[in-house]
């Protein structure tokens, strides 16, 4: 078979794996992000929460955000699920979006939802999208670089299918460990009074900063073209299990602040 027909094939296959846009952490890694979340609530933020949601949980709102993405009258929302500025900038320092982006996005929902004259429905409907937000920081890739949209443009394989390195982050990998987003957020990691308080410390620019740094090192962690599998699933898998927690002890702050 000719060498150039056979490039040709390995290429259309890639492209086929990876035309769909990914859903920002997947179903899974959000509502696990939203469990871990409800676990570190005051008990009036549960209240005042669980009113603004009519009894539904922190992690069933969670994928709200991209469940919207396919009605038209969301579609200016769907720059806010990522920010994409240089390496060596700090935010502002580059023009940020007209269109707005994650850090802009989640201003806008605390702003509502701390304002006196914002009505229900919109702090509920700004609400869910915070939830959906703040899980988004977490994944580094939403922080990542604009020229190859987070990674989405880096082909890859994931045991031996096609795929990018934007999708293996956001889903392939939790989907791959086969546990349910109770069972993950069951077993998140033990942690004491001072590890959480230092999870929680800072401002959402500061975790913006720390996803970006991470996501230095997941740009660096594969080649285009790599083989992912098990030995990936080894070294990269505690990371992603590292930022669902801490997105969702973020997210507690955020909402005890506003609630509790």
């Amino acid at each position: 078979m000719n060498t150039r027909y056979i490039i040709l094939l390995v290429l259309l296959s890639f492209s086929f794996n990876s035309f769909s846009e990914t859903e920002d952490w997947g179903k899974t890694g959000h509502r696990v992000t939203g469990e871990i979340a409800n676990n570190y609530l005051t008990k009036k933020a549960k209240r005042n929460i669980a009113k603004l949601l009519k009894g539904h949980g922190l992690a069933f709102v969670s994928i709200y955000a991209d469940e919207i993405k396919s009605d038209d009258r969301y579609k200016g929302y769907s720059p806010w699920h990522y920010v994409n500025f240089s390496f060596d900038k700090k935010y502002g320092e580059e023009t940020p979006s007209k269109f707005g982006d994650l850090v802009q996005g989640i201003k806008k929902c605390i702003k509502i939802l701390k304002s006196e004259t914002s009505s229900i429905e919109d702090k509920e409907f700004y609400l869910k999208m915070l939830v959906h937000f703040v899980g988004d920081l977490h994944q580094p890739l939403h922080v990542g670089r604009g020229e190859d949209k987070g990674g989405n443009d880096i082909q890859v394989q994931w045991f031996r299918n096609g795929s990018n390195l934007h999708r293996v982050w956001d889903s392939e990998m939790i989907d791959y460990y086969d546990m349910s987003y109770t069972e993950l957020a069951n077993n998140a990691d033990e942690l004491s009074l001072l590890e959480v308080e230092t999870i929680q410390k800072g401002e959402v620019i500061d975790w913006i900063y720390e996803s970006q740094d991470l996501a230095k090192k997941v740009y660096a962690s594969a080649n285009v073209g790599e083989k992912l599998g098990y030995r990936y699933m080894y070294e990269h898998f505690p990371v992603v299990r590292s930022q669902l927690q801490k997105g969702g002890i973020r997210l507690a702050k955020i909402l005890n602040d506003i609630f509790g």
